[in-house]
């Protein structure tokens, strides 16, 4: 059977700025070191700069970048830099990312991931001479294996109801 075909309503700027609220409050929880926590920011972030690329750009990025610096105590800039870099590759691909099914996205989402952890890598590499040892790029991982969830989360208040309602204008 044929899925239906969504015609999304315009996304809120509200709801764009509670995701990012919300992926930023899930990061500052305590996961630990022992599980691989994804980060949260960076996955909403893909996902706005695939999906409303003129709304969530990069100065969100490094703002958010900066914000995230600040939490966990890092190089100031290292967060911003990839999340920087991780925004303009979404914003860059993300035409090509929407012709595939949201499985199928997640071959292009991993890349970006593993792009943005691959830079704090190097800068924390440059700084301390310690390599974290290849455990660091789990996150990303399962960050990727989250962008299903995601996208059904953030896309589910701009969608349309499928049988039509004849007491609605919309």
């Amino acid at each position: 059977m044929n899925r239906p075909q969504y015609i999304l309503l315009p996304v809120s700027p509200l709801f764009i700025a509670f995701s990012m609220l919300c992926a930023v409050l899930l990061n500052m929880l305590p996961w630990g070191r022992f599980i691989a926590a994804p980060d949260f920011v960076a996955l909403t972030l893909v996902f706005w700069g695939v999906h409303q690329p003129r709304k969530v750009g990069i100065g969100t990025a490094f703002c958010l970048g900066l914000l995230m610096d600040v939490h966990d105590a890092s190089l100031l800039g290292e967060n911003a830099l990839a999340y920087t870099l991780l925004s303009y590759f979404a914003i860059m691909l993300h035409r090509r990312i929407l012709w595939f099914k949201v499985t199928t996205q997640i071959l292009h989402v991993l890349p970006l991931l593993l792009l943005a952890q691959t830079v704090q890598m190097v800068v924390r590499l440059l700084v301390s001479g310690k390599f974290p040892g290849w455990f660091f790029f789990v996150e990303s991982v399962v960050a990727a294996l989250l962008w299903p969830l995601a996208t059904m989360l953030l896309l589910a208040p701009q969608r349309r109801a499928v049988d039509k309602d004849h007491t609605r204008p919309i």
